[in-house]
């Protein structure tokens, strides 16, 4: 996938590697590029940044939670930018807490935003895909979405939905021979703010620019999967050939994954 001259569509693109996507997709020379984000101050803030660095800039205040948001903003965005090519599905939300400690409604809204919010968000465009024979959809999960994480209950659900859906929405493309291509990205920890004060005993917190940097290159290359640092199948393998009591000691004292959450604030 060539970015030159394409429409790029980022949901939660006004902060962390969103935006930072969003400037490497402007560098690499996209022709028009799409923001999604609920911070009506911050897409206001985007344009004015970004505007006038070669790439048409288009704004819109989307709340993921609503089915019926996303419908009216898919009929916009088609409308005022025309036909996506490339859709990344970054938007997240993140609740630091004991799954006992959640309320309904954070529940609910982690579920909304990182899990069906990209499905609704991809369903949107890719008919419009299918038609051209065209298109790269990323969707950003998480580590979480292979390792299961105290105080991350939910958000690992979330993101274990996302791993399930877009691999299979892969190979549903692969089977109907149709040249759109997607890619399911897992990265641990980002330093980006929204998981502040989490630590790391032997995995690195990584880099946004360098992550956001493998992202693109990933969409780039038509990449199946991308896992970071660990590869996937280096958990999949761990997971698959240790008993689960061996593997929750390797993950909890070894790695120190199980301890990671203790200290989250997460964004003010």
């Amino acid at each position: 996938m060539d970015f030159n001259n394409k429409t790029v569509l980022i949901t939660g693109g006004c902060s962390g590697i969103g935006k930072i996507m969003a400037r490497k997709c402007i560098e690499r020379g996209c022709g028009k590029l799409i923001i999604w984000d609920i911070n009506e101050a911050g897409l206001s803030a985007f344009k004015d940044e970004f505007s006038g660095r070669g790439a048409d800039i288009f704004i819109f205040k989307v709340d993921l939670s609503s089915v019926d948001e996303i419908r009216i903003n898919a009929q916009r965005t088609k409308t005022e930018a025309g036909k996506v090519d490339v859709l990344i599905n970054n938007a997240g939300i993140v609740v630091g807490k004991y799954f006992h400690e959640h309320s309904h409604d954070q529940i609910q809204s982690s579920m909304l935003i990182n899990a069906d919010a990209p499905m609704h968000t991809t369903l949107a465009f890719l008919s419009q895909m299918m038609q051209e024979n065209s298109g790269a959809i990323c969707n950003i999960a998480s580590s979480a979405g292979l390792i299961s994480n105290p105080r991350m209950s939910v958000y690992a659900a979330s993101k274990w939905a996302v791993v399930g859906w877009s691999d299979s929405l892969r190979l549903e493309m692969e089977q109907l021979g149709k040249n759109i291509s997607v890619v399911t990205i897992m990265p641990f920890y980002i330093n980006t703010g929204m998981f502040d004060g989490v630590k790391s005993r032997l995995l690195p917190i990584l880099d946004p620019e360098k992550t956001s940097e493998k992202i693109i290159c990933a969409i780039e290359s038509q990449r199946k999967m991308l896992a970071m640092p660990l590869p996937y199948w280096f958990i999949r393998l761990s997971q698959g050939i240790l008993p689960l009591p061996a593997f929750d000691w390797v993950m909890r004292n070894v790695f120190g994954i199980y301890d990671t959450m203790k200290d989250f604030r997460g964004r003010s």
